[in-house]
């Protein structure tokens, strides 16, 4: 009677832990789906959204050209041959800053309308006003101004560059070291600058379609931020839950061990 009282408090309690396992679980996994195989991948459609330039940005205009090296340089802020510091400070001293009106000033060019151009259009722009001054020369604009803050229950929150014309809401989170084990991947909000305002959704990194929405891309000055989670006792459950099961196993083997005593 004994022995089958101690399995049965046992095989409870083992479901107990189990159970409370696997719904902490699915807590940290990232984009769940079941129907992902290891065998074929599976295909995502999504729309990768054009930035278009707008007021505050800064792009760098870089002006090259192998027959008129020298006259190539007046348009450039810093010599053409010059590498970029990445320095926050240097990109704006050495870009050019698109003011209220959504123009940009260059050297011999002028004013240009920049606003709501993607940045291969701007750079098509300032490449047809160029060829009027300078032979076979060859304009490139960068947006340098692509900044991101992740805020929240991360690793690393603050404000971060990306290098780069796109970027994804998981690289960003890459950038501030990944959600802290408080961090609550059902409720992260993104905030983004829009010409009316800002917006602001609401993602949760374990449902996988937001591989497909077009939040799953980062635009210049989002800013990101992880919810803690709710309760931080429903975390510590299941350390709790093995610590119990770990005494109450102890017990039972003592008790079964002086009950086989008792019996001899």
């Amino acid at each position: 009677m004994v022995k089958f009282k101690v399995k049965r408090l046992l095989l409870v309690g083992t479901l107990i832990f189990l159970c409370s396992s696997c719904y902490y679980n699915k807590r940290w996994v990232y984009f769940q789906d079941n129907t992902y195989s290891e065998s074929r991948p599976t295909q995502i459609r999504n729309e990768i959204p054009l930035y278009r330039l707008r007021p505050n940005d800064i792009i760098s205009v870089k002006v090259k050209s192998s027959t008129e090296a020298s006259v190539t340089d007046i348009f450039n802020i810093a010599p053409a041959n010059t590498v970029m510091n990445m320095d926050a400070g240097n990109m704006y001293l050495q870009g050019y800053s698109i003011d209220e009106t959504g123009k940009i000033t260059l050297p011999i060019l002028g004013e240009l309308m920049v606003k709501d151009l993607t940045l291969s259009e701007a750079q098509d722009l300032i490449q047809n006003n160029t060829n009027k001054f300078v032979n076979n020369a060859t304009v490139i604009v960068k947006l340098v101004s692509f900044k991101i803050t992740v805020l929240g229950e991360v690793n690393r929150p603050g404000y971060m560059y990306v290098f780069n014309n796109q970027a994804t809401l998981p690289e960003g989170l890459g950038l501030a070291g990944d959600l802290s084990e408080n961090g609550n991947r059902r409720r992260i909000k993104l905030i983004r600058q829009v010409p009316t305002g800002s917006e602001v959704v609401m993602i949760d990194l374990t449902n996988p379609s937001i591989l497909k929405s077009k939040y799953y891309y980062l635009m210049p000055n989002d800013v990101i931020y992880v919810e803690p989670l709710k309760a931080q006792s429903k975390r510590l459950n299941a350390t709790n839950i093995s610590i119990v099961l770990s005494a109450l196993t102890t017990a039972i083997l003592v008790l079964n061990y002086f009950q086989d005593d008792n019996n001899n």
